[in-house]
C-alpha cells in the first residue's frame, strides 16, 4: 500500500482510482492514513488492542476536513490502544449511553405531557384553548373559574393520575360525590350541589376534548355521561319589602359585607367585581367606576356609573392599606359570602316578622347573584330601561336581540347607561328612605 508524508494539499488532490479504493497511509504516523474512493475520502487508524487488530474510521473528509485533527484523533486513538481501551467499543458505549440518555429525557418529556393528570391540566389552562384556532385567549376572571374547579374538585383525585388511566366510571364518580356533596349549606335548599356537579361536567368536555385533539387520549371518558340535575333559569328577585329588610338587614352582615352588598344591587354587577373593587378604579367627581378588562367576565373593561346612593356608600367607607377597597383579613379580595349571608337573611327575618307581625314567616330562599337579577328586573320593570341599556350595565357577552344587531349594534349607550343606573339609584332610596326621593319616574332609555 502507498505510504507518503501526507498534507493537506496532498489529501485534497488525492484522486480515486477507476473502480474501488484505494488507501494512502501517513509516513508521519504510521497506521493513520485516508481511503479515497469515488466521491469520499475517509480517515482511517490501525492499530491492536491486547495484540487484536482494529481498523477504525474516523470519518470522511466531509464531517473532519482538517488533516491534522484527524491525525490528532488518530494518535487520541492509538495511545488508548496502548492502555488496554479499545476506542471503538469504547465510542460505541458512549453513543448507546447518550441514546439511552435521550430516550429516556424523552420519555420523562412524554410523561409530563401525557402521563400526569395534572401536568396535562397546567398545559391546557396554560394555553387557554378553544377549538377554534383564531378565538381568542379566555378571559382572565374564567380562566380563574376554570382553574379554581379543577383544583378544588378534580386535581385532589386524578392529579398523579395517569391521563390514559381516567375512565368513564371515574367521571360518574366523580360528579356523585359533587352532586351529593355540598361544601357550604344553604339556608333553604336540600341536596347536594347538582348544578355545580353539571359545570364540572362541562368543563371536563371542553378539557378532554383539548386532550383528543392532541393525541393525549384515546377516547373521551366523559362522553355519554349525563347531567345530575335539570337547570332552570332562577327567576328570583327581590320584591319592594324586600329590598327595604335587605337594606335594614345589610349592617348585620358586618363589614365590609354589608356595603358590598348594597353595591350589588345600586350597580347590577358581579360579587367577585364589586368584591375586588380598587380604589384607582373609582372617580367619585366624576361618578365613574372603570373594572379593567382583567376583571370582568366578558374580557373587556366596563364603565359603571354611580349613582348619588352609591357614591355616598364608597365615600363612607374606610380607606385601608393597599388598592382593595374590600381587602380581607390576608389583604386579599373578599371571596367567601355565605356566612355574612345567612346572617343578612337573618336580619331580613327578623325586619319581616317586625313589619308583618307574624313571628313564623320566612322570606323565601334568595341567592346573591339574585341582587343582580333584582337590578335588571327592576331596570326593566319600573323605570323601564331597553334591554340592549341594561345588556351594557350588566356586562353581557350580547344581547338577545337579532343576529344582525348582535353583529352591527356596537353602541355603548353610555348616557342611558348613566341615567338608568342613577334613577336605579332614586329608586332604591326612595324605598330605604321614605320622602327623600319624589321624583323616582319610570325612564325609557
Amino acid at each position: 500500500m502507498p505510504r507518503r508524508n501526507l498534507t493537506q494539499l496532498a489529501v485534497e488532490q488525492l484522486k480515486p482510482p477507476d473502480q474501488g479504493t484505494i488507501t494512502v497511509w501517513d509516513k508521519t504516523l504510521p497506521g493513520f492514513g485516508v481511503r479515497v474512493s469515488k466521491g469520499r475520502k475517509t480517515w482511517l487508524a490501525t492499530y491492536r488492542v491486547n495484540g487484536t487488530p482494529v481498523m477504525q474510521t474516523l470519518g470522511t473528509i466531509a464531517t473532519v476536513p482538517k488533516l491534522k485533527d484527524a491525525r490528532d484523533a488518530a494518535r487520541v486513538s492509538m495511545n488508548k490502544a496502548k492502555a488496554g481501551i479499545h476506542p471503538v467499543k469504547e465510542r460505541r458505549a458512549a453513543a448507546k449511553a447518550a441514546e439511552t440518555q435521550t430516550n429516556a429525557a424523552k420519555a420523562a418529556a412524554k410523561e409530563v405531557v401525557e402521563g400526569r393528570f395534572e401536568a396535562v391540566v397546567e398545559r391546557f389552562l396554560a394555553e387557554g384553548w378553544r377549538k377554534r384556532r383564531n378565538a381568542k385567549r379566555w378571559a382572565p376572571g374564567y380562566e380563574a373559574e376554570v382553574r379554581r374547579i379543577f383544583e378544588r374538585d378534580i386535581m385532589p383525585r386524578w392529579g398523579e393520575r395517569p391521563i390514559r388511566s381516567i375512565t368513564k366510571h371515574d367521571v360518574n364518580d366523580l360528579l356523585d360525590a359533587k352532586a351529593t356533596t355540598r361544601q357550604r349549606p344553604r339556608k333553604g335548599t336540600t341536596g347536594g350541589a347538582a348544578i355545580q356537579a353539571n359545570r364540572t361536567l362541562t368543563r371536563l368536555r371542553t378539557f378532554f376534548d383539548w386532550c383528543a385533539v392532541h393525541d393525549l387520549i384515546d377516547a373521551d371518558p366523559s362522553a355519554g355521561v349525563l347531567k345530575r340535575g335539570q337547570e332552570q333559569d332562577r327567576d328570583r328577585f327581590l320584591s319592594e319589602d324586600e329590598i327595604v329588610w335587605f337594606w335594614r338587614g345589610s349592617e348585620a352582615a358586618g363589614w365590609p359585607y354589608g356595603a358590598i352588598f348594597k353595591l350589588l344591587l345600586l350597580t347590577g354587577q358581579r360579587e367577585g367585581e364589586v368584591a375586588g373593587l380598587r380604589w384607582f378604579e373609582i372617580d367619585l367627581a366624576s361618578k365613574v367606576w372603570v373594572i379593567p378588562r382583567e376583571r370582568t367576565k366578558s374580557d373587556r373593561a366596563h364603565v359603571v356609573h354611580l349613582s348619588d346612593l352609591a357614591c355616598e356608600i364608597i365615600d363612607a367607607l374606610p380607606r385601608m392599606a393597599g388598592d382593595l377597597v374590600f381587602p380581607s383579613r390576608v389583604g386579599k379580595p373578599i371571596s367567601s359570602f355565605g356566612k355574612p349571608h345567612e346572617r343578612l337573611y337573618t336580619a331580613m327575618t327578623a325586619q319581616m316578622r317586625k313589619t308583618t307581625g307574624n313571628d313564623a314567616a320566612e322570606i323565601p330562599h334568595w341567592v346573591i347573584h339574585d341582587l343582580r337579577r333584582t337590578a335588571a328586573t327592576v331596570m326593566a320593570e319600573r323605570l323601564k330601561v331597553r334591554e340592549e341599556v341594561a345588556d351594557k350595565i350588566l356586562n353581557h357577552g350580547s344581547t338577545k336581540a337579532g343576529s344582525v344587531q348582535k353583529v352591527y349594534n356596537r353602541a355603548e349607550y353610555l348616557d342611558e347607561r348613566k341615567a338608568a343606573l342613577e334613577a336605579l339609584g332614586r329608586y332604591v332610596e326612595g324605598l330605604v328612605r321614605p320622602g327623600s326621593s319624589n321624583n323616582v319616574v319610570p325612564i325609557r332609555a
